[in-house]
């Protein structure tokens, strides 16, 4: 699996981790049940240390978008594109988007703009700018 890092970027490493494998798996990159690489492969694959990544692995799995087994390492949740309570405890998606929001209008960008912006992505995701039923 390829990710893209901003190694300058403000952003700690394990949560440009986390956010590229959740864009993976939105994008169909990466399907239910997939497995993703060890953590002490993927460390070596990105030059990075692996507890960087295991760090990135356990917030994904506090989430529930993967799960840990000894026997099969890391795999995408089998449930992870269906509205599942499971994936919706301790979300915190509507205040990590309000601060996006709010950053946009702080920075002057047309509300058109915005929306126009937002179904363009959930398209690219599948989503069609429906209700995440993709």
């Amino acid at each position: 699996m390829q990710l893209l890092l901003d190694l300058d970027s403000e952003v700690p490493i394990y949560q440009q981790i986390r956010d590229r494998v959740v864009e993976a798996i939105a994008d169909g990159a990466l399907k239910p049940g997939e497995s993703l690489p060890s953590t002490r492969q993927f460390a070596v694959d990105l030059a990075i240390n692996f507890h960087t990544v295991n760090k990135a692995y356990d917030l994904l799995r506090r989430e529930g978008i993967i799960r840990i087994n000894r026997k099969s390492g890391a795999v995408v949740h089998p449930d992870v594109r269906m509205a599942t309570a499971e994936l919706r405890v301790g979300v915190d998606w509507e205040q990590r988007l309000r601060t996006l929001l709010a950053e946009a209008v702080v920075r002057g960008i047309p509300d058109e703009e915005i929306v126009t912006y937002v179904r363009t992505t959930l398209k690219g995701f599948g989503l069609g700018g429906g209700a995440g039923n993709g």
